[in-house]
């Protein structure tokens, strides 16, 4: 019988990249997550009944233990920008993970790998990520831990953010237009997953970052381009961004959650106050043997969408170019 693999968010935007990687390798897929029911667009990744979604809450022990169960190798890919309800950053970033580690341990699953970020400062998001990763080495000393600055992708939350952005405003305010990013794509960091899982990449820590660093504004500027537009880009002081983030987060606490807060919370307006880029001397990607993709080389095969002429933007370009 071919091996199982158990990835905890396998529905997620890169839990679904590892989650096909790892059935095309011939691996049974056990995909953990809250509602099946919506995940059953992973089944074909696979042959019918090798990528099966089962109901997990990552808070619940006796559900971590079921979906585990059985499992040659563990992936944990939960992670949130936004706590709500009882999915607080403590909850999922924090106990979760160590939860996941320790049940490995108890269950004797031979590969952990935990899917982290690099993020510092004094917000919940990387603090709670810190706390993720001391209390998965202290269960499961042998994890592969992978710390991927922001995550580039067809199904991203981040420049496909930006650029719908871009589309509807003409002055597109920015808040920590000078902090820095070192973008890495999503199939890259899937790899990195899927040869911890194999066992193929040593234990220990890898921070994972694209060829090139970027600020925010060059971000943005990058976005422009590809999506054809021209805006107006205004950095802001991040403090000056903390009423309207306060408000947004009051309106989500208000609601109980049934109107999030999708335009920035305080926390990650915290998070901007740092860098999210590879550190010096650090294990990355070139020690797993993996190249990375530029932005340049991925960007236009799905942002495409926010250009003004959309799928016909090449068209018009040529038709432009057209001698009478």
């Amino acid at each position: 019988m071919s091996r199982l693999v158990t990835i905890y968010g396998g529905s997620g935007f890169v839990g679904r990249y590892v989650a096909r990687r790892m059935a095309r390798a011939g691996w049974r897929v056990r995909v953990a997550v809250r509602r099946p029911g919506e995940a059953g667009f992973v089944r074909p990744y696979g042959a019918p009944g090798q990528v099966v979604p089962v109901l997990c809450n990552i808070r619940d022990d006796a559900s971590v233990r079921a979906a585990m169960n059985g499992a040659d190798a563990v992936v944990n890919c939960v992670g949130i920008l936004n706590g709500l309800g009882k999915n607080t950053f403590d909850a999922v970033q924090d106990e979760g993970a160590g939860r996941v580690a320790g049940i490995a341990t108890e269950l004797g699953v031979p590969h952990l790998v935990h899917v982290s970020a690099i993020a510092g400062g004094e917000s919940d998001y990387a603090r709670t990520k810190a706390a993720g990763e001391a209390a998965v080495l202290a269960a499961y000393p042998g994890a592969v831990i992978l710390r991927p600055s922001v995550i580039f992708g067809a199904d991203d939350s981040f420049f496909n953010r930006f650029a719908s952005m871009a589309r509807m405003m003409p002055l597109i305010p920015l808040p920590g237009a000078a902090t820095r990013f070192q973008p890495v794509y999503v199939e890259d960091v899937a790899q990195a997953a899927v040869l911890g899982a194999t066992g193929q990449a040593a234990p220990g820590i890898y921070e994972l970052g694209g060829p090139e660093v970027m600020t925010l504004r060059e971000v943005m500027e990058r976005i422009l381009t590809v999506i054809q537009r021209k805006r107006v880009i205004l950095p802001l002081p991040i403090g000056l961004s903390v009423p309207m983030a306060f408000a947004a987060d009051m309106v989500q606490a208000v609601t109980m959650g049934l109107v999030e807060n999708t335009l920035v919370t305080r926390d990650q307006l915290r998070s901007l106050r740092h860098d999210t880029v590879v550190s010096d001397g650090a294990r990355g990607l070139a020690d797993l043997g993996i190249q990375p993709t530029g932005v340049d080389t991925v960007l236009p095969e799905y942002l495409w969408r926010f250009r003004p002429a959309g799928q016909y933007a090449a068209i018009k370009d040529s038709a432009r170019n057209m001698k009478a």
